[in-house]
């Protein structure tokens, strides 16, 4: 059985990029991002996953997503059915959300609109009633709304993206006001399969995604570029988190290869290739050593879990979660 990447971006069929995964023994499920109402990310990034996923569906999957809000357009949730329809009748396995809900995109009244908004409630009742999955991106990692720390999480992000960096900008939603309405949502859906991305945004403190998981039995998350907050938390800590749930946490890099791959240097396509080599290898070694492990900037001693334990994170939780993925 093949591991699996349950949130990853690999933009690109290239033979070379999928013989990395066959010799990494890597299946790559592929996350849609959806940026804009004309659905320009359908057009681009959807369309080579598609592609990878119907040239190797043993090596590559896709999680779909749907249009951003159209307040008025007494049309939108069934024509973003629809589209869900189309998309999962492709092959695809998943949708995602993204965290332009809830930290970008307005109402007509100029409030932010949130995921448990009113106009989103049929597309979550389709996704309930037809056992789909959703991955929720909801909000940014807690290190978004405080002062950017040289040298910790995410500061190199904000540094680069300041327009996600909420530091001082009162007139944006706040963390817990974007949590609460994700949390609202997964409460109102009991039966709707949710996976948390980014560890839910709860990356600082595993306790906390801890009373989420006792909260809502539909509720798992993925590691996707989150292994540094992890590494930064107390190891035995974090080592029981896995151990006592086990089977509600899904290994994920969060590593993009660019769709240009076969038009990139040698020396571009050799540094990618080995970023999805290196990325891959540093998470099992997190999850399977008890030797120490450095991230970036920070090391702590690996949590040394049970081969079945590892197993179970990085093959079976993905095809528990996503049961499409095959």
């Amino acid at each position: 059985m093949r591991m699996v990447d349950a949130h990853i971006h690999v933009d690109t069929d290239d033979d070379r990029v999928l013989a990395l995964c066959d010799e990494l023994n890597l299946k790559v499920l592929n996350i849609s991002v959806p940026l804009n109402n004309e659905g320009r990310w359908r057009s681009v990034r959807q369309a080579a996953y598609r592609r990878a996923a119907s040239k190797r569906p043993d090596a590559s999957a896709w999680v779909t997503g749907f249009d951003l809000p159209r307040f008025g357009d007494p049309k939108y949730a069934s024509s973003c059915i629809e589209q869900l329809e189309a998309d999962f009748s492709a092959g695809a396995v998943g949708c995602k959300a993204w965290k332009n809900i809830g930290m970008e995109e307005k109402k007509p009244d100029g409030s932010f609109v949130q995921i448990d908004d009113a106009i989103f409630t049929p597309i979550f009742r389709w996704l309930e009633e037809h056992d789909k999955t959703v991955l929720l991106h909801m909000a940014e990692p807690l290190a978004c709304w405080r002062p950017i720390r040289e040298g910790k999480p995410h500061a190199g992000y904000y540094k680069a993206n300041p327009q996600w960096h909420m530091y001082n900008k009162p007139e944006y939603p706040a963390h817990e006001t974007i949590i609460a309405a994700r949390d609202r949502l997964v409460e109102r859906h009991p039966k709707l399969r949710v996976v948390g991305a980014h560890l839910a945004s709860l990356e600082w403190d595993v306790d906390e995604m801890a009373r989420r998981f006792e909260r809502y039995p539909n509720f798992a998350v993925d590691t996707s570029a989150r292994l540094w907050d992890l590494i930064e938390q107390p190891t035995e800590k974090v080592r029981a988190f896995f151990l006592k749930y086990v089977d509600r946490i899904l290994h994920g890099t969060d590593v993009i290869v660019r769709g240009d791959f076969a038009s990139a240097t040698p020396e571009q396509q050799a540094g990618r290739l080995k970023n999805l080599r290196d990325e891959t290898e540093v998470y099992l070694r997190y999850y399977s050593s008890a030797e120490p492990v450095t991230y970036q900037t920070s090391t702590a001693r690996g949590l040394g879990l049970p081969e079945k334990v590892v197993e179970q994170v990085t093959k079976t939780n993905a095809r528990r979660w996503y049961p499409e993925l095959g």
